[in-house]
């Protein structure tokens, strides 16, 4: 009798046990945190030779235009290629660090800053295609720093009179865009072809992008202003904003939001802090002129309302300012003309995205989508950089106007406000035009077979903190 009361309790004990089993996890960790280093099997060097590589690669890449999530993806991969499996990535706005971490020695950490420069399409093709050369084994550590040299201290693809020729394209395009005539495109077209070579000087001279942003923003103003004095048949107005658009487009607002969403939020500070640095540089240049020309009785108005253009007429403006912009930014001939194909892309969806009933939000949110899945699925085999397709397709649609408007009306006409209403609009726009990128190019790189175990690790930043 004794017996079975104990037995019975015993039953009674183990239940919560066999309770927590029902419900307990099995699955492997929600976060891994602060895993223990694995042994390197490395000299330290031919580990320094290696990270030095990995290091390089991605400084050129960051330097080039390529965004911050990729540029991690790729110094993992080129990394682990040599067999360093055991890398920390952290890229900023200005620097990429790398730490082999190992418990057999001590960890490796290099920092390598990265200087600003131009975007450039075709070096950052070839410097991707160095990095594939590389992941898939074909070459050593020396025979990659020799060919790295050879991408990064090549000439120019273009001539300036090329690269020029595709900044007044932009503005000549734009001018269309806002339903200018053929005088009024080409006047802008000159006069962002002049400012374009003034700023080359400016920055030959190490002048501070905010100065030259000023120094363009007023040279813009200036023309206008020597237009409305001489009675030209031209309205000024355009000129100053396809000038200002122009100055704008070349900011990296979306690329600042599409770092946020990638998990750098630290990247993405410093990006949207430049854009508002650089924007007030365009500021202050045209209130500088606008002041000069009021004190000498030519009152000009900046800020005019936007006609609504007709669909044929956006069509083409936004290939001929997605292709002028490649060709600026140094792509070749076949990716100028892709280019001009994912600016009419772009402007055709959000045209019809607009039709529906949805905002200039969404409807850019949706285009940028489409972009971004386009770009992953053709751009592979046509060997030109994803990237290119999304960031020259969504130039057309960028808020660079609205940005001013906004900036403007807070600065020089007190209009706090209605400035602060056009900002908001243009930053959900930036944020629309970001999302629908990295989410295009999300859903793309399954169907193109570029996605790997790097791209995921990456991916994963983004759902912990910097």
């Amino acid at each position: 009798m004794s017996d079975r009361p104990r037995s019975r309790r015993s039953a009674y004990a183990r239940i919560p046990e066999r309770a927590w089993r029902a419900i307990a996890g099995t699955s492997p960790p929600t976060a891994p945190i602060g895993l223990r280093a694995q042994r390197g099997g490395m000299d330290d060097l031919a580990a320094h030779a290696a990270l030095g590589l990995a290091l390089r690669i991605g400084a050129s890449l960051l330097a080039v235009g390529a965004a911050a999530a990729d540029v991690t993806a790729t110094v993992l991969r080129v990394a682990a290629a040599y067999g360093l499996a055991n890398c920390q990535v952290d890229v900023t706005f200005t620097s990429i660090t790398v730490s082999y971490d190992r418990e057999d020695a001590v960890p490796l950490t290099a920092m390598r800053t990265v200087r600003t420069s131009r975007t450039d399409y075709t070096r950052l093709q070839r410097i991707t295609d160095l990095a594939r050369a590389v992941g898939t084994g074909g070459l050593d550590v020396e025979q990659a720093h020799h060919r790295l040299d050879r991408v990064v201290s090549a000439p120019p693809t273009y001539r300036r009179t090329v690269n020029a020729l595709g900044w007044a394209g932009v503005a000549g395009s734009v001018g269309f865009l806002l339903r200018g005539s053929w005088l009024e495109a080409l006047v802008a077209a000159l006069t962002t072809a002049l400012i374009e070579a003034v700023l080359r000087v400016l920055d030959r001279r190490s002048l501070p992008r905010f100065f030259q942003q000023a120094a363009g923003a007023a040279l813009a103003t200036g023309v206008a202003v020597a237009l409305l004095a001489w009675d030209a048949d031209v309205r000024s107005s355009l000129v100053v904003a396809a000038g200002i658009v122009v100055l704008l487009a070349g900011l990296s607002l979306v690329g600042a939001a599409e770092d946020a969403i990638s998990g750098f939020p630290v990247t993405a500070a410093a990006r949207a802090f430049e854009v508002l640095t650089l924007t007030a540089g365009i500021v202050v240049g045209i209130a500088a002129v606008l002041d000069v020309a009021l004190r000498a009785g030519i009152p000009l108005d900046v800020v005019a309302p936007v006609p609504v253009v007709p669909f044929a007429v956006g069509l083409a403006a936004s290939a001929g300012i997605s292709g002028s912009w490649a060709l600026a930014s140094h792509a070749r001939p076949r990716a100028v003309v892709l280019a001009a194909g994912a600016g009419g892309l772009a402007w055709t969806t959000f045209w019809a995205a607009g039709a529906v009933g949805a905002g200039p939000a969404v409807a850019s949110g949706v285009a940028a989508v489409v972009l971004g899945l386009c770009g992953e699925l053709v751009t592979d085999r046509l060997r030109i950089p994803p990237v290119l397709v999304a960031v020259c397709g969504i130039v057309p649609l960028l808020p660079g106007l609205a940005i001013y408007r906004g900036l403007f009306a807070i600065v020089v006409e007190a209009d706090i406000p209605g400035g602060l209403a056009a900002l908001v609009g243009a930053a959900a726009i930036g944020l629309a035009l970001a999302a629908g990128v990295t989410l295009g190019e999300y859903l793309g790189r399954p169907l193109g077979a570029r996605r790997d175990r790097y791209d995921e690790r990456v991916r994963r930043r983004a759902m912990t903190a910097e």
